[in-house]
């Protein structure tokens, strides 16, 4: 592609130095991806600045800069065209649509959005789609969708990097998609990571604080979810309603109605009965739930094999989605049905023993406690949870999971989880002074075992028939994260691995969604 090709749909960009209209190959934000033909897009990120690797981007054969800061004369050969923009990641995420053709604008696009739920809803929306035979592909924190097949989201990050975005979009076009369901972060909203996504419906699950490490406050939180419905309005007319579909349980919904002047509102909710799709009286056992779904088209029975209240209502988001497109009710019911597991989420860890092992990612004290609570009275004996808190991010995490562990756990296995730059020593202590102060005792009722493996084996060794183990906080991350490195790591393998080390042998893989 050329350059000015791209550079027009940037805001502000002007043309500094070198050869306009540079054949361009590929778009790299980092220096070291970059080969001949390359446009270096110069980011500032949070640990680093893209512009300190001008120098590495031109040697590898970048022929063209996207900059904030005009380089020093005699930087840049006169070879290498530069532009100037305003704000290089914005840059980025209009150059990677350009590059790739703007494919959201050939996609109808789900956007899910919201603290708790977004994966879990994105898979169910997608099924739902699926089951009334449109294709549909899916981009979320744990896989891509593309076609018939599933991949690993590998990168480092929930939502990824513009590029990828595009590219993954651009490879549903390819693939004969029709929807794109997408699971929308906060991260990915404020950082322009999914500017020109082009959402046709938007999608609110719920908000409890979190991600405050990156948030200044709950109000900017809420901004930043609030993009997607802002962004409903300026998106590509595909020849569908533009809707934003909100928890009507959730105050928060109230702010998020007001973000958009032109989609029409679907709403949902199990606690507000004059909602449009709701589930009053939702039956919950270990088999998931049973409900009856109320919508403006009629009513219909859900048999859903996921547990859990909050599965109820991931489902009545899902449920909205496909209202919101016209969808049958059989369609809807046979969507929801048809997911019987989402990788890390609930999920079962099944190689014969005698009590229960649950992988979950629930990683603050809200998520934790809704899992605990789920779980409470599908145990027999007692509720063993396993977890830790990720250091470098909010503080507050670590007194309100192990106030959370404290209330809705029998018994407590304290251990690492991801702990980053900091002394893990240190996070397992705030989690056990938690603990302390909500009137549990050390050895009694728990205990510290920072390597997450042992504290593993040291759960199930004492574990009894009846039993459930809860292991919480990474789901289905592939990593374990120590100091600035990604060691390979997932607790879904883990717990197989350490059950069959105590005998116990693995008859089957968890089911997939």
């Amino acid at each position: 592609m050329r350059l000015t090709e791209i550079t027009q749909h940037m805001d502000g960009a002007r043309h500094i130095s070198g050869p306009a209209d540079a054949e361009v190959r590929s778009l790299q934000h980092d220096s070291r991806q970059v080969g001949p033909g390359a446009l270096f897009i110069a980011v500032r990120g949070f640990a680093t600045d893209g512009h300190r690797f001008v120098g590495d981007a031109i040697a590898r054969s970048a022929v063209a800069l996207l900059v904030e800061n005009e380089p020093a004369p005699g930087q840049v050969s006169d070879g290498v065209a530069v532009y100037a923009v305003p704000d290089s990641r914005r840059a980025l995420a209009d150059a990677a649509a350009a590059f790739h053709g703007f494919p959201a604008k050939r996609l109808k696009v789900v956007g899910i959005t919201g603290t708790k739920g977004k994966t879990t809803t994105t898979y169910l929306a997608s099924a739902v789609l699926e089951a009334a035979g449109l294709s549909t592909g899916l981009l979320s924190s744990v896989e891509f969708k593309i076609g018939d097949r599933f991949e690993v989201n590998g990168s480092q990050f929930t939502t990824p990097e513009s590029l990828e975005v595009q590219a993954l979009l651009a490879r549903l076009v390819e693939a004969g998609a029709e929807y794109a369901v997408v699971e929308s972060t906060s991260h990915g909203l404020k950082l322009d990571r999914l500017r020109n996504v082009e959402y046709d419906v938007g999608v609110f699950t719920n908000l409890y604080a979190d991600h405050m490490d990156f948030h200044p406050d709950m109000d900017d939180y809420l901004r930043s979810k609030a993009l997607l419905f802002r962004w409903l309005d300026e998106s590509e007319d595909k020849g569908i309603p533009k809707t934003a579909i909100l928890n009507a349980d959730d105050p928060n919904s109230n702010y998020l109605r007001e973000q958009t002047a032109k989609a029409r509102l679907i709403t949902y909710g199990v606690k507000a009965l004059d909602a449009d799709v709701t589930a009053p009286g939702a039956e919950l056992s270990d088999r998931g739930s049973r409900f009856k779904l109320l919508t403006p088209a009629g009513s219909i029975w859900i048999d859903s094999p996921l547990p859990g209240l909050f599965n109820v209502y991931n489902s009545l988001a899902a449920a909205a989605v496909g209202f919101s497109q016209g969808l049958s009710l059989d369609a809807i019911a046979a969507g929801l049905h048809s997911v019987s597991g989402v990788p890390g989420r609930v999920e079962r860890i099944e190689s014969g023993q005698p009590f229960g092992v649950i992988v979950d990612y629930a990683h603050m004290p809200e998520s934790l406690t809704s899992v605990l609570q789920a779980l409470r009275p599908l145990t027999i004996g007692r509720l063993i949870t396993v977890f830790g808190c990720g250091g470098d991010r909010d503080p507050g995490r670590r007194t309100g999971m192990g106030k959370a562990a404290a209330e809705n756990s029998d018994f407590t296995v304290i251990c690492n989880d991801n702990p980053r730059t900091e002394d893990p020593v240190q996070i397992i202590q705030a989690i056990a002074d938690a603990m302390l102060a909500a009137g549990r005792h050390e050895g009694k009722d728990f205990v510290r075992i920072p390597d997450r493996r042992d504290a593993m084996r040291f759960a199930f060794e004492n574990a009894r028939a009846g039993d459930v183990v809860l292991v919480a906080g990474k789901g289905h991350e592939p990593y374990l994260i120590v100091g600035h490195e990604y060691l390979p790591w997932a607790d879904r393998e883990v717990a197989r691995q350490v059950l069959g080390q105590l005998g116990w042998q693995a008859a089957s893989a968890a089911v997939h969604a």
